[in-house]
């Protein structure tokens, strides 16, 4: 066998670093040009679990969706992807072309990619270290052929780990994060991370939503608060972010999603429903006037 000089060693290592490289920029090239045309991105993020982060995201996507928007979810919640379960869309196999991997489409036209795709049977885990989560959230963003969006909403895993660190990476001019929560004094505590760790990626926060805030009886419209009330808005004056509204309890926001029915498509008359509205309505302000000062920024700079 033929002995490698140190010379040609160093030769061999640094053609590799450079092909490594270039596939890195082609990638990062090719991510950009499928973000280009995407107008909004926003998170969809939480402190915690529990909280409904993924039944939010849900039901936000379809109201754009019924409004006539050009929607799609990605589920980055790698170990517990349940985007597609909620849209009725699980299991389903995707197909790749020239132009990429073609996300599965939901009611409404709701284009998803999610994990859950790639999974061979819904009790098999995914048991994957940092490195690899990242490699697919790229992939999950720079190989899917998303098209022409209004918005890509990402729904992230609860915490501040890989996950939301590898979208912030590759997403660098996302719109900003909705922040979900529920009214108790252990979530408000845990919020508060989500908050200070947008502030430290440079994302913009548009603002906290209190989910499971009381029960409102569908007999007599009386609101019973089941946990304590308040406590988004308070997170929201404490910390200085907008506070986008509360959505009270209905269990027909879980028979819905189990069934493969968001609460939007079918019951937008029902309290729920007017709460999602309402938090729709204060995003597009916010995304509105965001717009408006990036817009004079670019008219004040020679």
């Amino acid at each position: 066998m033929t002995k490698t000089s140190p010379k040609q060693e160093s030769i061999t290592n640094q053609a590799t670093s450079c092909s490594t490289s270039t596939a890195q920029k082609e990638q990062e090239q090719k991510t950009q040009l499928k973000l280009e045309k995407i107008k909004h991105k926003i998170a969809i993020i939480s402190g915690k679990g529990g909280v409904g982060k993924s039944t939010v995201t849900a039901n936000l996507a379809m109201a754009y969706a019924s409004e006539g928007h050009k929607v799609g979810i990605l589920d980055a919640d790698l170990h517990g992807p349940c985007i597609p379960k909620m849209l009725g869309i699980e299991r389903q196999p995707l197909k790749s072309g020239i132009a990429g991997i073609f996300p599965a489409v939901g009611k409404l036209g709701i284009k998803v990619v999610s994990m859950d795709f790639f999974l061979p049977s819904d009790e098999a885990p995914l048991i994957w270290r940092g490195p690899l989560k990242m490699r697919a959230i790229e992939q999950f963003i720079g190989d899917v052929a998303w098209g022409e969006l209004d918005y890509l909403f990402i729904d992230l895993p609860p915490g501040t780990g890989d996950e939301p660190l590898s979208i912030m990476h590759f997403i660098p001019d996302m719109d900003g994060v909705v922040i979900v929560t529920m009214p108790s004094e252990l979530s408000e505590a845990i919020v508060k991370k989500s908050v200070t760790f947008a502030k430290e990626t440079g994302i913009p926060v548009i603002g906290i939503v209190e989910n499971l805030s009381g029960y409102v009886c569908p007999d007599c419209g009386k609101k019973v608060d089941i946990f304590k009330s308040g406590g988004g808005k308070r997170i929201s004056d404490a910390l200085s972010v907008p506070y986008l509204g509360s959505i009270p309890i209905d269990p027909r926001v879980c028979i819905d999603s189990d069934s493969g029915l968001p609460f939007m498509a079918a019951n937008q008359s029902l309290p729920v429903a007017k709460a999602f509205i309402e938090i729709v309505a204060k995003i597009k302000e916010f995304l509105s006037v965001n717009q408006f000062l990036s817009n004079q920024e670019k008219k004040v700079k020679p």
